[in-house]
This record gives C-alpha cells, structure tokens and sequence, in this order.
C-alpha cells in the first residue's frame, strides 16, 4: 500500500464512516437524541378550563424530567376538535402532543359525525392523566336523600328535569345514562355554562344535575345542594361520606370526566417510553398531588396500552348512550 500521510488517512476513514454515522442519526434522534429542543402541548380547549388548569400544573415537572421546556399552546374550537385535529396531522417526533378530554378523544367520537380523525387510528395514547369526578345533587327542594329515593320518586312525576353544561358535555351523558338505566323519566336542560345550570339548580328551577365535585360542593356544605352519590366507580376523598351509585345498585354507573395525553399516530417507542416515564413521574410527585386535588383532578396514570384499552371501552360506552338518546351536537 503507498504511503499515505496521517492527515490523509483520518480524512479517508472519516468519510468511509460517515454512510454508517447517518443511518445511525435517526435512530439516536428518535431515542437517545430526544429531545433536543423544547416541547409543544396542545390544549384544545380555552384557558382557564379545566383541561388547561391540570396540563399547566404537570408539564412543569415534566419539563423537569425531560430537561426541555414544554410550551403549552390552547387552541381551543368546536369541543375541542380544532386543536385536536391539528395535533394528528404533525408528524410522530415527540415535539408536538395534546391534552386531550372525554369530550375531544371519547365523545365527540360519534357525537360529531364529520369528525376529521378518528381517535385510535390517528393518535397514539400516551397516558389517562386525571379524573374530573361528579357527584349527582339536587335542590334542598327535592324529596330525597338517597339515588333509589330519587328515582322513586321521579317516577311519580311526569317529568324531572336535569341541567347540564351543554349538549354532548359530560354532565349531558350522564343524565342520559341515568335515564337509560333506571327508565326514569328525565328531561335535559342544556345551558350555555355549568356555571349558570348550577345557579339554577341551587335557586329551585331545575331539580338535578351532575357535575364536577369542587363545583358542588360548597352548596352541598351550605346546604342549599344534597349530595345523592358519587357516579365514579369508588367513594371520592372529598365527599367520603356520599355512597357511589354503583354502591346503591346502579351496576356500572361509573360517569367521570377525564384528562389524557396524546402524541400523534407512530410515535416511535422509545419516545412515547421517555413522556410516559415524565408524565407518571409528575403524577406521583407528592407535592402536585394536593394541588390537582385542590382543583378536583383525581391523579391516575395509566400504561400506554391501558390506555388504549380504556378509550376503546369509553369510546363503545357513550356511543351506545348517544345512539339510544338520539343526541346531536348543538
């Protein structure tokens, strides 16, 4: 072999590397490498909702975790498929997830029949990251102090109404389900905010609604509002002394609205790995756990194929409630 100088020799070998060196990028970009810049998180509701309150208080400890800031971004639209939407169709990097909810990855799955995307094809879920539990009240008014007491007694109306915070809400499908299980003979009453259903069933105008613990409560303390169960599947820590539904013999009655992180579809598994393992490190930090408890956020956490599992289930169960309702978006 002719001598060749040592400079020459390194430049030789540094290029005869350099094929094997950028098959190697991706793959260390998609892993090791991530992330190397800061994260966008998509709420697709308006600030100052629940969604945004929780996504807001967990993503600076996983911001922590993965050492790059995570830029919350609200993009809120049409019960949060604008946002939503928009999240699918970025590519699968990990720079761009979303904060979904009941009503943007469950609901609206058949709510909404032109819905651009369909939740399990086109997302990856990550994680269910906080539960919104309810309790169903009624006004001081109302002859009850227990579910069963209720319904017997709303059989003997005509009709009952309920209030909810809109058509398709949660607090909507949970009276429909009420009504589906039990044959009582519920009314909707769709109105523009929680705010003002709640104002209406605390004056006497409207006999029920079910809604979001930290909401109620305080009525329920004052007296103005009665406490009949908890629609969550256990006894909720605050209200401990309120039974489930489930416990007064309404099988399965378990209504809560609740938080998930999506990615879109094909995220590479070590990145959904590396925001599983930031998020699930943020929901057992012992001091945010008080704070999203404060805002009436249950923590969960829960495996990237559970999670999986659980959508298809609440998927199937409010498409059976929105079917046999007959409801349409507004």
């Amino acid at each position: 072999m002719p001598f060749m100088p040592s400079g020459r020799r390194a430049l030789l070998g540094a290029a005869l590397a350099a094929p094997a060196l950028s098959l190697a990028r991706p793959v260390l970009g998609q892993g090791a490498a991530w992330p190397n810049r800061p994260i966008r998180m998509i709420v697709p509701f308006g600030a100052g909702t629940s969604t945004d309150i929780m996504t807001r208080l967990v993503t600076p400890r996983m911001s922590e975790v993965l050492g790059q800031p995570i830029v919350v971004e609200n993009r809120p639209g049409a019960g949060g498929l604008v946002g939503s939407d928009a999240v699918a169709k970025l590519p699968p990097d990990g720079y761009n997830l979303c904060m979904g909810s009941i009503a943007s990855h469950s609901v609206n799955q058949t709510l909404i029949r032109t819905i651009p995307y369909d939740v399990l094809r086109d997302f990856t879920p990550v994680s269910l990251v906080t539960n919104a539990p309810n309790l169903l009240v009624v006004g001081s008014q109302v002859p009850a102090r227990t579910l069963p007491e209720f319904i017997a007694w709303a059989k003997t109306q005509r009709g009952v109404a309920y209030a909810s915070a809109g058509n398709g809400t949660s607090s909507h499908l949970a009276g429909e389900l009420l009504k589906l299980k039990t044959g009582a003979p519920l009314e909707h009453v769709p109105y523009r905010s929680a705010a003002q259903a709640l104002t209406d069933v605390v004056s006497g105008q409207v006999p029920m609604t079910i809604y979001q613990v930290t909401a109620v409560l305080p009525f329920v303390r004052d007296g103005k509002l009665k406490a009949l169960a908890a629609t969550s599947a256990r006894r909720l820590e605050w209200t401990p002394e309120v039974p489930t539904a489930i416990e007064q013999g309404l099988a399965d009655f378990d209504v809560s609205a609740w938080h998930g992180l999506f990615a879109p579809a094909s995220l590479p598994a070590p990145i959904l790995d590396r925001i599983y393992g930031a998020l699930n490190t943020a929901l057992t930090d012992t001091t945010l756990r008080p704070r999203l408890i404060e805002q009436g956020l249950e923590p969960v956490g829960m495996k990237p194929a559970e999670f999986r599992t659980f959508l298809e289930g609440d998927i199937a169960k409010w498409r059976e409630v929105i079917r046999a309702a007959d409801i349409k978006a507004d």
